[in-house]
Order: C-alpha cells, then structure tokens, then sequence
C-alpha cells in the first residue's frame, strides 16, 4: 500500500475525529447553557423563597400588632364596662341621696306646717279669749 491509500484513511478519520470533537464542544457548550439557566432558576428560586419569608414575617408581625390591639381593646373594654358600673353606682346614690334630701325637706316643710297651724290655732284662741 502507498502512503496515497493511507492518507485518506488518515484524512478520513481525522476528519471523524473533528466530527466528534465539534460535536462534543457543541454538547458542551449545550450544558454549559443548560448549567447556566439551572442557576438562574435557582437564583429566582432563592429570590421568591426570600420574598416569601418576608412577607411571612411581615405578616407574623402584623398579627402580633392586631393581638396586642385586640388585648388592649378588650382592657379597654373591660376597664369601660368597670367605669360605667360605678358611674351607675354613683348615679344610684346620687338619686338616693337626692330623695333623702327631699323626704327631710318635705319632714321639715310638713313639721313647719303643723308649726304654723298650731301658731294659728293658739292665736284664734287669744282671739277669741280677749273677744
């Protein structure tokens, strides 16, 4: 055989060899961008786990602000409903203590009317004596 048969055996085959090689940097270069989108995912991924957690704590937060608003309105509540009990207690008394004041009023205005009544009775009688 001459060198002439061998070369394009060689020159076939290197050209195979070239094939394959463009072939495998292309597969590779396949995966490098498959690689690259995969982390870019990845990252969205990250970044929306993240935003998710914020706004679950923000979310915690507001809860435990509407708890705490929700407690002190029930204390408030609670200390209103105590307050109008002894505002009601001492409305009572005030009404008691006015009709207290009034029947000793009304004793006082009845004895002077019996005063006046015995002064009018003694005085008809010196009337009626000197008469």
């Amino acid at each position: 055989m001459s060198s002439d048969q061998k070369q394009p055996k060689r020159d076939g085959h290197a050209e195979q060899h070239r094939d394959v090689a463009e072939s495998a940097r292309d597969e590779a270069e396949r995966f490098r961008r498959l690689a690259e989108e995969a982390r870019e995912v990845r990252d969205q991924h990250r970044e929306a786990i993240e935003t998710v957690r914020q706004e679950r704590e923000r979310l915690r937060e507001a809860s435990e602000a509407a708890r705490a608003a929700s407690e002190a309105a029930r204390t408030a509540s609670e200390d209103a409903r105590v307050a109008a009990d002894e505002a009601r207690h001492a409305a009572m008394e005030a009404v008691s203590a006015t009709a207290d004041s009034l029947a000793a009023t009304l004793e006082q205005m009845k004895a002077m009317e019996e005063m006046r009544q015995t002064l009018r009775d003694i005085t008809d009688l010196n009337s009626r004596r000197s008469n």
